[in-house]
């Protein structure tokens, strides 16, 4: 389910076969990562319902752990495809459309109203003008609040850069942290890279930046770490924020002396298990920095693809033609706890995950988050840059410079 915190079951798969037999003629092939309880029985479900509308369908189910899928996954997409396989949108699905392993499937895009119904996710699923697959489930990430806090001090939801600064000025001054943070794995700072980067800059040109072709020297970086530089230098953040993970930053929020976080909606269960009542938790989409510019959001989606040498197309296609489906996707998303791509599917219930369905389906386009848009070895590098920069912002133009080298190196 979520990429930040599932729980692996070892680096073997786990073959599951719906169905006696091997991979024959009109048997659909299905490899997916979803081992974690609840995905495991969101995609049971989901195939369930596939063959209950499409009998004369064989389905085999190949179920891998999520770490070891990402190890097997080349390897059985070149040697031993299955007709229909799970992966990530954006660039973690690059390298596999670059080597010519998954199927274009743009005229069924076409053919079944995705560039509407799925208009949200569009951009993170297509390279080079073309859709190579479709996307299921994702989750929002955005701006954790005290609302009660907010309210004691008569502060509103911030809309503009100038705005969160102002808010910022006024809890610092009543001693309590704007932001609670916890950096001790690096990949929250990155959040906050994701977010001023989108704001500041655009999609386009942070797509660009983690897929190589735009640079950490370019003047639209560093303006991206000025805008950061007037949260850190003024203490916005929680001191002494790198001894601590993400989930021992929740307390300073529980406790009231942090008022906000940026984080995915996954925080919202501890949150609320630590004693927050929805009267005093709110949420609220990162504010506009540039004037204008489209927002776009970091929505982590989860997708499905037909590999090029795929067997089975014929019923692969009729595959994700099911799982795109806006009723299907309420179903499947109510049983991972996450949201729907189909603008069409039902809103949930829950309050956050309304918000951000609202959110999602307006989105301008969706980015993965850093460490899933940008190669591992970038990815590393650049979190331990930004580490860094909360800490020690007076080293800035060093690791902007270290990071134009490293990115020349990963890129070659």
């Amino acid at each position: 389910m979520l990429h930040r915190i599932a729980t692996t079951f070892g680096a073997a798969a786990i073959a599951l076969s719906l169905t006696a037999g091997s991979a024959l003629a009109g048997t659909l092939v299905i490899n997916t990562d979803t081992s974690n309880p609840a995905p495991k029985a969101a995609f049971q479900a989901l195939i369930d319902g596939f063959k209950a509308e499409n009998p004369d369908i064989e389905v085999k189910w190949n179920l891998f752990d999520r770490e070891g899928y990402k190890t097997s996954i080349r390897n059985f997409l070149t040697a031993e495809a299955p007709d229909v396989a799970t992966w990530y949108a954006g660039n973690r699905m690059l390298p596999y459309v670059e080597a010519g392993l998954f199927e274009d499937v743009s005229d069924l895009w076409e053919q079944e109203g995705w560039n509407d119904s799925l208009k949200s996710a569009a951009a993170s699923m297509t390279i080079d003008g073309k859709k190579w697959g479709i996307p299921y489930t994702y989750y929002q990430w955005g701006v954790y609040y005290r609302k009660d806090i907010f309210d004691q001090y008569g502060l509103s939801v911030p809309e503009t850069w100038d705005d969160l600064l102002a808010v910022s000025k006024t809890l610092k001054e009543n001693d309590v942290a704007p932001f609670t943070i916890g950096t001790k794995f690096l990949w929250t700072a990155a959040g906050w890279f994701d977010y001023l980067n989108l704001r500041v800059n655009g999609y386009e040109f942070h797509m660009d930046l983690t897929a190589g072709k735009a640079s950490y020297d370019d003047p639209k970086v560093q303006a991206v770490f000025d805008r950061w530089s007037e949260l850190v230098e003024a203490g916005y953040f929680i001191d002494n924020h790198a001894n601590y993970s993400w989930q021992e930053s929740l307390p300073f929020m529980v406790q009231g002396d942090a008022a906000m976080i940026l984080m995915g909606n996954f925080a919202v269960a501890p949150l609320r298990e630590a004693g927050l009542t929805d009267d005093q938790l709110g949420f609220f989409q990162f504010p506009e920095i540039t004037p204008g510019l489209p927002k776009a959001e970091d929505a982590p989606t989860d997708t499905v693809h037909i590999p090029a040498n795929a067997k089975n197309k014929e019923d692969a296609k009729k595959f994700l033609a099911y799982v795109a489906r806006a009723d299907v996707q309420t179903t499947l998303n109510a049983s991972l706890g996450q949201l729907p791509v189909n603008s069409g599917s039902e809103r949930p219930d829950d309050k956050f995950l309304s918000q951000g369905f609202d959110m999602l389906s307006d989105a301008y386009a969706l980015a993965q988050f850093y460490d899933r848009d940008a190669p591992a070895a970038m990815a590393k590098a650049g979190m331990e840059g930004f580490q860094e920069f909360m800490v020690k912002p007076e080293r800035k133009d060093a690791i902007l410079e270290r990071l134009t080298k490293i990115q020349q190196r990963v890129y070659k």
